[in-house]
């Protein structure tokens, strides 16, 4: 069968499986790539070093949303002058991913820098987290041009028709740092700064993949001197198409901010001081990360199934496909629910031993923060799912309501009326509302597709 034959015609379970499984062990390397640092640090630093990487994450994430405009862009732009037949456009669309992730990174790589104190303080570095933070984050955003490379040509190989070797650049990556990091943390007694080289030295690896691959492995288009030089007239195409994917990244950065500044604030108010909630919390949403890209990545691996057949009104499979993804993410959130309420120390002891305030607030963050976490299946499905149907105001929706306009002023009512305490409240009220809300727009939607 062609491409569109399978995607019409095969077993809905065998076809999920198919394109799902490259895209959730692609995303989960990511996570466990950006959550090994917290781990060996927690061992070989304390919590004041994972306090001290919490406060660098959202630096990494705001250069991510550069990364995420121009990748995602690019690799759309370039999927859709194939689908025309027009090579000479997809060409110049990839040399123009790869252009404005080199002008970018340098950018930011001689920026942030600069203003790197400053940067720390805004997102919640205290006087004993700041020589740490600095530390860390000199080295990381120094080397910031070698990240928004990876983040924006792993993407562009998915779109050239090889999401096998994007995910072997990650785990080559992958694996270079989780060597590295023991290495320099415990043998080389570097601290934070040789978990911030490890890393650095994890995503060069990567780029290296990643280059070696455009320039003898590409499938679909081969790139030449020409292609960059007309990637200039392209650049402003793909930001146009990346730039909700931007919007979505600086909306979790606006949240990792309110974070920080009033886990900061409210806990020097409590018996846990500053640091301990900052670093409590960090380490528990590192970790939640790993399963909360899972049931992305089998939501966004349905993404081409939910397109093609809803575009060809076959909305029996589109419905089949729905209820298979969001059974796959309810197992996986429930048996994260499960995990944290019942061996959260199993989860906290990973990133280092702590006193026992430390240990009781991230008991609080794992019991408290994440309770309702088995609501964000409906929300995290539901906003691929719109989006892939072509119904972006749904999923923008979703998307928005969770990060900005109900999130935000749920943590600053919260820790205002209950503490520092009081914020972990938030996130099982968010995770309620929005996925209630993604049921009401799901099932209007099913109910839709059903008369038709």
């Amino acid at each position: 069968m062609s491409g569109d034959e399978i995607l019409g015609r095969e077993k809905i379970g065998k076809l999920l499986f198919k394109f799902a499984m490259p895209m959730t062990i692609s995303l989960v390397l990511s996570a466990v790539y950006n959550m090994v640092d917290q781990i060996f640090i927690g061992q070989g630093v304390g919590y004041i070093g994972n306090s001290a990487t919490n406060v660098i994450f959202p630096l990494m994430q705001l250069t991510l949303a550069f990364g995420f405009m121009f990748g995602d862009g690019a690799a759309s732009y370039m999927n859709l002058c194939m689908g025309e037949g027009n090579y000479d456009a997809a060409k110049n669309s990839l040399a123009a991913g790869i252009t404005a992730s080199i002008i970018s990174g340098i950018a930011l790589s001689i920026l942030l820098p600069l203003f790197m104190r400053p940067l720390c303080r805004v997102f919640g570095a205290t006087e004993s987290i700041m020589p740490y933070a600095l530390d860390y984050g000199y080295i990381i955003c120094l080397a910031t041009f070698i990240g928004l490379f990876d983040a924006v040509t792993m993407n562009l190989i998915r779109a050239d028709g090889s999401p096998g070797f994007a995910m072997l650049g990650l785990v080559a990556g992958c694996v270079t740092n989780l060597i590295g990091d023991p290495v320099a943390i415990f043998y080389l007694d570097m601290g934070v700064k040789g978990a911030a080289w490890a890393t650095v030295l994890g995503q060069a690896v990567n780029a290296v993949m990643n280059i070696y691959y455009f320039k003898y492995c590409t499938k679909s288009v081969k790139l030449d001197k020409a292609a960059f030089k007309n990637s200039f007239k392209f650049i402003g195409k793909i930001s146009r198409l990346g730039f909700s994917s931007f919007i979505g990244q600086i909306g979790f950065v606006i949240v990792l901010f309110t974070q920080n500044n009033l886990l900061v604030n409210y806990g020097a108010m409590s018996k846990y001081g500053a640091e301990i909630p900052m670093a409590a919390l960090g380490v528990t949403m590192k970790f939640f990360t790993v399963l909360f890209v899972a049931v992305i990545g089998v939501s966004a691996g349905a993404q081409p199934i939910f397109s093609y057949n809803y575009g060809a009104k076959n909305y029996d499979r589109v419905l089949k496909t729905l209820k298979l993804v969001l059974i796959a993410a309810f197992i996986i959130l429930s048996f994260a629910t499960l995990w944290f309420q019942l061996a959260p120390d199993s989860i906290i002891n990973l990133f280092g031993s702590g006193n026992e305030l430390y240990n009781e607030f991230s008991r609080k963050c794992l019991r408290i923060f994440l309770s309702l976490i088995i609501f964000d299946a409906c929300e995290l499905a539901g906003s691929i799912f719109f989006q892939a149907i072509g119904k972006p105001v749904q999923a923008t929706a979703l998307i928005m309501t969770r990060q900005i306009i109900l999130q935000v002023p749920l943590m600053y009512i919260f820790s205002r009326l209950y503490g520092v305490e009081g914020l972990l409240y938030a996130g099982p009220v968010d995770s309620f509302a929005v996925g209630t809300m993604a049921m009401i727009l799901l099932w209007l939607e099913i109910k839709k597709m059903r008369r038709s």
